[in-house]
């Protein structure tokens, strides 16, 4: 039996072929925010697209549409995408997402709320330099220290070379200004790899002490450490996470553990990233693990399995009733894994249960 139930399947219709790469956050008085990619100009990651905004006034049980947030049309760029909601330290909802100008030039930047998204503040640059940089939808976190950081891929010759290096983008005032941190993360087998370190993300799991991780093609989830704020980084290595070429996330609970999402099976021999003719990448199945102390890991429990779709573009909040999940989940019907939004809901009580006598992962 699946764990949780799905609460709101976004499916790709005519004049708009893909939902994808959302976030949530929780205002104070429980309202939940979604926001997406909504694609209008075709299911490329190029093709025209807006920031898109759902709300729930029932704890994730069901969300209403508010419309199109942000449109790319007025401010003549290729498209908005990859959203990235944060808690400020000035109690504002800030929104983080990617500008696209065109193959050579594609930005993140901020946006502040402080009425739970009914009005935001212009637009400040969170990547503050020319660039192609990727950074994913709910990827940016806020250390305790109030430091917040953004984690980021740069690629050289477009969205789809094979140098991408990781980078960290740093503010110390609240997400008013923006600053590169004085290292950045470079593929140790980069001659073995068409991929580069691809999609990074971090989390806090000391003080100052952050993880971070990047998607490869060399069978596994590679893995850095910052003891500095995420100033400087220790060499990437293998995690324990294998994974195809796929983003993985991972999420802080209330109750101090943390879960991670992410797809375990690499490719291999005879593995294909398409099924029935479609694009999966791989990206199945779902399935999630649990660590008390961030480096001791219990799983995988599997979330979604069918092979013919692909789960990927996690989006994960803990609310004060339940553990909400955003996902792409297309399949044959939807023309591809990334056209597809699915939302899942799991009660606290059904994920305690779901996550306990987890085996250990090995290292």
């Amino acid at each position: 039996m699946k764990t949780g139930e799905i609460v709101l399947e976004l499916a790709p219709g005519r004049d708009n072929p893909r939902n994808s790469e959302g976030a949530f956050v929780e205002c104070e008085d429980g309202t939940v925010l979604f926001a997406y990619s909504r694609f209008g100009g075709g299911a490329q990651d190029d093709a025209q697209a807006d920031i898109a905004l759902m709300r729930s006034t029932d704890g994730g049980r069901s969300f209403e549409s508010q419309g199109i947030l942000f449109k790319s049309g007025p401010i003549g760029v290729k498209n908005l995408m990859s959203v990235s909601f944060l808690k400020l330290g000035s109690g504002e909802i800030g929104l983080f997402y990617l500008v696209r100008k065109n193959e050579e030039d594609m930005r993140l930047v901020l946006r502040r709320s402080a009425d739970c998204g009914y009005s935001w503040s212009e637009a400040v640059e969170a990547t503050p330099e020319k660039g192609y940089f990727v950074v994913n939808n709910s990827r940016i976190r806020r250390l305790k220290s109030g430091r917040i950081l953004v984690p980021a891929a740069r690629h050289f010759t477009g969205p789809f070379d094979g140098g991408s290096e990781a980078l960290f983008f740093i503010s110390d005032d609240d997400g008013r200004s923006f600053r590169k941190a004085r290292d950045k993360c470079a593929l140790p087998y980069a001659n073995r790899s068409n991929t580069g370190l691809q999609e990074p993300g971090v989390e806090e799991i000391g003080p100052d002490i952050v993880w971070g991780w990047a998607r490869t093609d060399l069978g596994r989830q590679y893995q850095m450490f910052s003891l500095d704020g995420g100033e400087h980084w220790t060499t990437p290595e293998p995690s324990i996470f294998s994974a195809p070429p796929s983003p993985m996330d991972v999420c802080r609970l209330k109750d101090g553990r943390w879960i991670v999402v992410w797809n375990p099976i690499p490719l291999y021999n005879g593995r294909t990233e398409r099924v029935n003719g479609i694009w999966t990448g791989g990206r199945t199945p779902l399935s999630m693990a649990v660590s008390s102390d961030g480096r001791h890991f219990y799983g995988p429990l599997e979330l979604e399995c069918e092979p013919g779709r692909g789960y990927c573009y996690t989006a994960l909040l803990d609310t004060r009733e339940a553990l909400l999940m955003a996902y792409c989940a297309g399949g044959a019907e939807d023309g591809g894994c990334l056209n597809r939004l699915r939302i899942r809901r799991i009660e606290h009580s059904v994920l305690a249960s779901a996550l306990r006598g987890l085996p250990a992962m090995n290292d």
